[in-house]
């Protein structure tokens, strides 16, 4: 396809959030849903890092109150957890980006492990209970998780070829 007829991307881009949305809410047994890592999260990680220029704190914003919605959560706390989250990986990307996988991986840990302490914030905030240690299981989830996600979505920009 000439660089005029090949599309931008943004239709992958978008079904890349939904699909992270729906596994977001996806039911899981109780025992199950400690370890859920935040899917939209992974995938706005990715696409910061990826496609700098596309995918930006606006897009965090918008995932994270969509997030909020559909999980009921207090408006604007995950919104604002995934837009610092943004902000922060459009900073380092060009030095992410050079990371071998497991530094990936480990910043990744930091910026969920960051994003679950936000929403801690706010929480403790609106006067909710603190929660226990399971709360952070998430952040190390999405962390164990960020290979094979990193690997699939990279294979599908890549497969697509959007830039």
């Amino acid at each position: 396809m000439s660089a005029v007829m090949r599309p931008h991307g943004g239709m992958l881009i978008s079904i890349s959030f939904l699909v992270a949305l729906v596994l977001l809410i996806l039911p899981l047994p109780p025992a199950w849903r400690i370890y859920r890592p935040d899917w939209v999260l992974l995938a706005l990680i990715y696409w910061n890092l990826a496609l700098p220029h596309r995918v930006g704190v606006g897009i965090g914003w918008t995932s994270g109150l969509l997030e909020d919605v559909l999980t009921g959560t207090v408006l604007g706390q995950h919104a604002l957890a995934n837009a610092v989250v943004a902000y922060l990986t459009l900073k380092l990307h060009l030095r992410v980006r050079r990371y071998p996988r497991w530094q990936q991986t480990l910043t990744v840990l930091v910026l969920l492990t960051l994003a679950q302490l936000l929403s801690l914030w706010i929480n403790g905030i609106m006067g909710l209970p603190v929660h226990a240690w399971s709360y952070w299981t998430p952040a190390l989830t999405g962390a164990l998780l960020w290979p094979p996600v990193y690997r699939l979505l990279r294979g599908l920009r890549r497969h697509y070829r959007i830039g």
